[in-house]
């Protein structure tokens, strides 16, 4: 109950920091800069049903990122026919997630460890060269813009208020965390985490592993994919296929391993180290040192942001030498790790 507790509780956490901002100096409010948080939480939640639940090592979640953000981006913008609003464009969105999971998932079901990470590496270094090719479609590299602002029986949000957008996330990612744990305590996932410890044990015993890894495809992308589709709604732009690199996965996957592999709250908590890094202390210290004249723009060596990569890779490199279940191992970790100790 406590593992199931702390998640609420960070949640909880997060939809009272806005109301307490007005009562610190300026310096100290983060409010408007954790909006990333949350849709690389999203981000997360997909990798953890993936990775965390169900042991498939995914390498290629930058890709369903994309496919929801460029998915997002034709159905709203005003130089397609379509036009959707904000909410039938997630939910199509989430279901194009699905099928590219699904697509995925049908000729790599049957690879394991390595061979299925490079498998979706691949897949997602291909999906950046098709939307560049696809220029009629895509925009090619200048990306889909500008997309049009949500709205919310009747309120249309802006970029000069920053709170509907902040508790818009926040209630998306609170609907997810829901929804994932429902999975996690169903069949369903008691099947991912059978599979993960001994797949060859849960076929005698009646799973389909199959099936399961497929749903497990599936579900992760759907997740991806809407947070592909709120980082464009938030950017109000596509966004370059660029963007969608390599290092987006390494982020998620980081956010994953550094919170704890299959804990809810450990995604929540990896998120908020990794992203609160980089949109909060990089930004809040460029600001401070600029202030004081400590950043010169012809040396990259006194500007934060280009050792963002550096401090990530020695976040790993630290925590699986001294942490490698993570900041909040699951139950099962901790029941393990109790047992290594005691005998």
């Amino acid at each position: 109950m406590k593992i199931l507790r702390t998640h609420w509780a960070l949640l909880a956490i997060a939809a009272i920091i806005p109301l307490l901002d007005p009562l610190l100096p300026e310096a100290w409010q983060i409010a408007d800069l954790m909006r990333p948080i949350f849709i690389f939480a999203i981000l997360g939640l997909g990798v953890n049903i993936l990775t965390g639940y169900t042991g498939l090592l995914n390498l290629g979640v930058a890709a369903f990122m994309a496919a929801g953000a460029y998915t997002y981006a034709i159905l709203t913008c005003d130089i397609y026919p379509f036009q959707l609003g904000f909410w039938p464009a997630c939910l199509v969105t989430f279901v194009v997630g699905i099928m590219l999971g699904v697509v995925l998932g049908l000729p790599t079901i049957r690879l394991r460890g390595d061979y299925l990470a490079i498998v979706t590496l691949g897949f997602g270094e291909i999906m950046q060269d098709v939307l560049k090719n696809l220029d009629v479609i895509t925009k090619g590299t200048q990306g889909i813009n500008p997309l049009p602002y949500p709205t919310f029986f009747g309120y249309r949000f802006t970029t000069d208020a920053y709170l509907p957008w902040y508790y818009l996330f926040l209630a998306i990612l609170a609907v997810l965390v829901l929804f994932n744990r429902n999975l996690q305590r169903s069949r369903i996932g008691r099947a991912w985490v059978s599979i993960r410890e001994d797949e060859l044990a849960a076929t005698c015993m009646g799973v389909n592993s199959m099936r399961m890894k497929l749903l497990a495809f599936a579900i992760g992308a759907a997740q991806c994919s809407l947070a592909g589709a709120l980082w464009a709604s938030f950017l109000g732009s596509s966004g370059e296929p660029g963007n969608y690199d390599f290092q987006i996965s390494i982020i998620a996957l980081c956010i994953v391993i550094v919170g704890g592999m299959g804990n809810l709250a450990g995604v929540l908590i990896g998120a908020v180290v990794m992203m609160g890094f980089n949109s909060i202390v990089l930004e809040k210290l460029s600001l401070f040192l600029k202030s004081h004249g400590l950043v010169s723009s012809t040396n990259v060596f006194t500007s934060p942001g280009n050792w963002k990569y550096l401090a990530y890779g020695l976040a790993l490199i630290l925590m699986m030498r001294f942490r490698p279940e993570g900041l909040l191992p699951s139950r099962r970790v901790k029941a393990e790790l109790h047992r290594e100790d005691e005998s």
